[in-house]
């Protein structure tokens, strides 16, 4: 496995994390989800998005 992979598995398990976190945040709702259930959402947009570039930036590497 080199470095890119690893980083894309860490990459994709960082953005399941913050999923849960926030679908867990919203079913408990109350204080902390008012707060904070935006931002874990906004995180999980971001991280996705970093996994898909990582992703996109392999597949660029394996093709040339």
């Amino acid at each position: 496995m080199n470095l890119l992979t690893i980083l894309i598995v860490l990459a994709m398990l960082f953005t399941v994390a913050v999923l849960i976190s926030g679908i867990g945040s919203m079913v408990q709702g109350g204080e902390f989800d008012r707060k904070h259930g935006t931002q874990l959402m906004f995180a999980r947009v971001i991280t996705q998005a970093i996994t898909i570039l990582l992703l996109l930036f392999a597949f660029y590497l394996t093709n040339n």
